[in-house]
């Protein structure tokens, strides 16, 4: 037996003991003759391999008084607030909503499901952590182009959606397209081409949307902002016309309007309505400073569903957004 078998079935054996026999740590050292730590290092292998799936059930529905405000106040299908101390910081609160999302969504998706993904920060984190499960013929498919000027080779987003579709034993469709296309004219005349309507297609048909909210300011810089895409005129612009966010590189005011702004002309990432019409469409967010743009999404009915960390559903109902919350 090799050692990549050799340490399956230690796995298997130390996971079933533990998760189906209910023995501890200590009896299954001394039953197997393992160290402890050794016991330990088996049970995460167990689940970060996807051999254990642990689900969370919560049979009564309930939600905290927070979740509850936020789902009534902006008419939303679900939210989940993921506990994070607000001291350790955003780039702990990141890896928590990551963390959730990732154990979420092997709930979420089903067989002959079509997966949409706006790529970014937080997507990237959340791929880091999936889960190995498989979703018979689910399809995962790219919401926007990632091509620029200094990597028009989609390699940034195409390793993200990589990880999605073997996570998933899933098929995957890049879009091979630039994030903003230079004339509007040629984004008109591409979107002809029926290589790039059946991707587009499939973005339309999508069941279920994961996506950011992305944001020139955040704690944890949105990679559109942070990584060349846009120009110090198309930054300039944006100021101009009081972007407070984007959702997949198509941008958004304060009010939720978006198809007046001239950026969006260019950007190859799918109209705003596609969010208002999708089975599920699941913002995930984290950080402060994605508080304004999230406002404003919720406010327009950008999504179905939102996952965000604790420190930033609180800042965000502090204004008062989300009315008097229980305690």
């Amino acid at each position: 037996m090799n050692t990549e078998d050799r340490i399956y079935q230690e796995a298997l054996s130390v996971a079933t003991m533990y998760y189906y026999q209910g023995l501890t740590t200590e009896a299954i050292a001394r039953e197997m003759n393992f160290s402890r730590p050794k016991v330990s290092r088996l049970l995460s292998h167990a689940r970060s391999s996807g051999m254990v799936e642990i689900k969370i059930v919560n049979v009564q529905k309930a939600l905290s008084p927070l979740e509850r405000q936020i789902r009534d106040t902006f008419g939303l299908d679900a939210v989940h607030i993921v506990p994070a101390p607000e001291l350790m910081g955003e780039v702990v609160w990141l890896e928590r909503v990551a963390r959730y999302t990732a154990n979420y969504l092997n709930s979420v998706l089903s067989g002959g499901d079509i997966l949409a993904i706006a790529w970014g920060t937080t997507i990237s984190e959340i791929a880091s952590n999936l889960i190995p499960h498989r979703v018979p013929e689910l399809r995962v498919v790219q919401l926007n182009g990632s091509g620029n000027t200094f990597t028009p080779d989609n390699r940034y987003a195409a390793n993200i959606l990589h990880h999605f579709a073997q996570n998933y034993e899933a098929n995957v469709m890049l879009f091979p397209v630039p994030t903003f296309f230079d004339y509007r004219e040629t984004k008109a005349a591409m979107w002809q081409e029926r290589s790039i309507r059946r991707i587009i297609d499939l973005q339309q048909e999508a069941s279920v949307l994961l996506y950011s909210i992305g944001s020139v300011n955040a704690g944890v810089p949105s990679h559109v902002y942070s990584t060349g895409y846009l120009d110090p005129e198309d930054m300039e612009e944006l100021e101009r016309e009081q972007v407070i966010g984007d959702l997949a590189t198509v941008f958004f005011r304060e009010d939720g309007s978006w198809d007046d702004i001239p950026l969006n002309s260019r950007a190859s990432g799918p109209p705003l309505s596609l969010y208002r019409k999708a089975r599920r469409a699941i913002c995930v967010v984290s950080g402060r400073n994605k508080v304004p743009g999230l406002r404003a999404a919720l406010k327009a009915r950008l999504m179905s569903e939102l996952i965000l960390d604790e420190p930033t559903a609180r800042l965000l109902c502090r204004s008062g957004d989300c009315g008097e919350v229980e305690q």
